[in-house]
């Protein structure tokens, strides 16, 4: 790896956030490392839009397994139906511990290759409620990797870079619209079918469509028919 230049790695699901932040994270000069993690998500057509997102940018890609279903507890992991509209505290799409452990495979990685930062799509605006997606817990995680770690020790900050952090989903689409990001290829449905069609209905579905009306931007997000 050439050390004159500054590598990251980023945590890319498929879906629009994460894209930006590939985008974001390429425009500020990092060579770019793209992480997916397949969890069990019923969900999977996000992780052929990772990949499909990463190869457009010239990033490298890595899948990494973790089986989340085994433990279960989410609408994503679990035989639990996605809810069709927001409901009243934190839902069961929230998925328990994962941006922990995706944050903590995309740690290990990035010493593997030497480089010293981390970016992930997480945000605390427009968002569905989840506790491991606000600023307290980003600030925790890098403090925790620079505490756990070998490059942390020998002085090497790490840094965790959460960008969408305090933007809503129509500065996230403007942000990628700015950047040239190709929206169709992205998935973030959380029941999209094998083809990677939303289904309109769920919680992250509404979320993107009031993002490209807010933005003023057509929506190019592929649904499935209805029945």
């Amino acid at each position: 790896m050439n050390q004159n230049q500054k590598h990251a790695v980023v945590l890319v699901s498929g879906g629009m956030d994460s894209a930006v932040v590939l985008a974001m994270a390429r425009e500020q000069g990092f060579v770019c490392h793209a992480l997916s993690v397949s969890y069990g998500q019923r969900h999977t057509s996000e992780l052929a839009a990772a990949a499909e997102l990463a190869a457009s940018v010239g990033a490298q890609h890595k899948v990494v397994t973790v089986d989340l279903r085994s433990i279960g507890g989410s609408a994503l992991t679990a035989d639990i139906d996605v809810p069709e509209q927001g409901g009243q505290g934190i839902p069961v799409t929230y998925v328990p511990a994962r941006n922990t452990i995706m944050l903590s495979i995309a740690l290990g990685w990035a010493e593997v290759l030497g480089a010293d930062d981390l970016f992930c799509g997480v945000n605390a605006v427009d968002y569905s409620g989840y506790p491991d997606c606000r600023p307290a817990f980003i600030e925790a995680f890098q403090a925790l990797a620079n505490l756990a770690t070998k490059a942390g020790v020998e002085g090497h900050a790490l840094r965790v870079h959460a960008p969408l952090m305090r933007m809503s989903k129509a500065d996230i689409a403007r942000e990628g619209a700015r950047l040239g990001v190709d929206f169709s290829r992205t998935v973030s449905c959380y029941q999209a079918d094998d083809q990677g069609r939303a289904c309109g209905r769920c919680d992250a579905c509404r979320l993107r469509a009031e993002g490209f009306a807010a933005a003023g931007l057509a929506d190019p997000t592929r649904y499935a028919p209805r029945a």
